[in-house]
């Protein structure tokens, strides 16, 4: 019997702020045949997209590409808030519900012509995981997918998205 990871995925209800229902990969991370699993389920979606980079996305993402990385002998690279990378980088600009934010990669993160998968834990609204795609396809890369381990559905973040997008696990509430 397959091992159903939305077990091993703890909700926490009111956080941040009242009214959010937070969907914790903390208990996932903790269990290791459910995380092996949660790497082998992504790594097989993301091998016949053939990356030769994954773009893990602060922070979170990070734990998820890294991983990932090594299963499919592929490269590395974290896209960040801005001021968290050292030395030159390449800053994004994008709207958020109320204001902007910016993301960051090191300027030598991707060369031209790369094939890169972007990853996180979560997609919500999907502007971050676009703007990630935005950054990426400005500095040459040829972004292939997006792979999370949750998605939630009735945010509709999958739209904002113009590549193939991969999710584990779908929550419509």
């Amino acid at each position: 019997m397959e091992l159903d990871i939305r077990d091993h995925i703890r909700t926490i209800p009111d956080f941040p702020k009242p009214g959010v229902l937070f969907y914790d990969i903390a208990t996932l991370l903790a269990h290791p045949e459910a995380w092996q699993a949660t790497v082998e389920q992504l790594a097989a979606a993301i091998a016949p997209y053939k990356p030769d980079l994954l773009a893990g996305i602060e922070s979170r993402g990070f734990l998820v590409a890294a991983p990932l990385a090594l299963a499919l002998s592929c490269g590395f690279m974290m896209v960040r808030k801005k001021g968290k990378l050292p030395g030159p980088t390449v800053p994004y600009e994008y709207d958020l519900e109320y204001g902007t934010d910016i993301i960051e990669i090191q300027e030598d993160a991707v060369t031209a012509g790369q094939r890169i998968v972007v990853l996180d834990d979560l997609l919500a609204t999907g502007g971050t995981a676009a703007a990630s795609v935005a950054l990426l396809r400005q500095r040459g890369a040829d972004v292939v997918a997006c792979a999370v381990i949750l998605e939630l559905i009735f945010l509709a973040g999958r739209a904002n998205l113009d590549v193939p997008t991969i999710s584990l696990v779908a929550y419509d509430e």
